[in-house]
């Protein structure tokens, strides 16, 4: 509840992952030329995606009137689903502005149960499970609305990035503080979780390369593919790349190795 509040105000304050993309930008997707970005800078390559044009596509915690407008004006039948009202009414806007087929459902990304098995040929998650503390639920729950043979598309953290001081980081400095795993909740003073939450920023998590990758192998997703980004501007991309994204597939008759609850 917390997190869906500060992501209605990080839309008040026009954040830069709130802003929707232009009307030049969904008409170059409508002719076929289109990128979406899972992190940070790198657009996810090309050759991730099957064939959009009339596929049931989810854009998972992805609302904010970016990736989706573009996916549903390259073809793609579109439900977004995010704990944002605000970053949905961003869709919404978009949609009824350009005559898209997008749908919004407002939840929490750990539980589709909106959703029926198989709903969707397409996944498509933007790095955000740094705001839930389950990040395993979230795959069980994207790989049983796939369809079989269908894929997962999803940008996260690297989780070594949440070992340095954040403060001593914007100022150019790396400097090693936190255990992992990672949480504002835990980690922060009290005073720094105060100064947190009268900025209105979101609270993170961090979650282990097990949880990331592991995690969907064990919900019954095969990886086939993986790319690493930087987030320009922060001290840490002077070292090392600090973001991750991966393609899965489910394969025809893949069972998660894990049960929900």
């Amino acid at each position: 509840k917390y997190n869906a509040r500060a992501w209605n105000e990080a839309v008040m304050r026009k954040s830069q992952w709130t802003i929707p993309v232009t009307p030049e930008v969904i008409a170059r997707a409508r002719l076929g030329d289109w990128e979406i970005a899972l992190t940070p800078t790198k657009s996810a390559p090309r050759e991730w995606f099957p064939a959009l044009e009339g596929i049931d596509l989810l854009c998972l915690a992805g609302g904010g009137g970016q990736q989706a407008p573009i996916l549903a004006a390259a073809g793609a039948r579109v439900t977004v689903f995010d704990n944002s009202s605000r970053q949905l009414a961003q869709d919404r806007l978009v949609a009824d502005r350009h005559d898209l087929e997008i749908a919004t459902v407002q939840g929490d990304m750990r539980d589709l149960s909106v959703f029926a098995d198989g709903s969707f040929d397409l996944i498509v998650h933007p790095c955000s499970n740094c705001f839930v503390d389950d990040v395993r639920v979230v795959w069980r729950e994207a790989a049983r609305v796939l369809v079989p043979g269908g894929v997962l598309l999803a940008g996260f953290i690297n989780p070594f990035s949440f070992i340095f001081d954040e403060e001593a980081a914007e100022r150019g400095e790396l400097v090693v503080r936190h255990r992992l795993p990672y949480a504002d909740e835990t980690h922060l003073s009290e005073a720094e979780r105060t100064a947190l939450i009268d900025r209105g920023d979101p609270m993170v998590v961090s979650h282990s390369l097990e949880e990331q990758i592991g995690g969907q192998i064990e919900a019954g997703l095969m990886l086939t593919a993986l790319v690493e980004d930087d987030w320009p501007g922060k001290a840490l991309s002077m070292y090392a790349p600090s973001f991750i994204a991966t393609r899965a597939v489910k394969l025809p008759g893949a069972r998660s190795n894990l049960t929900a609850g």
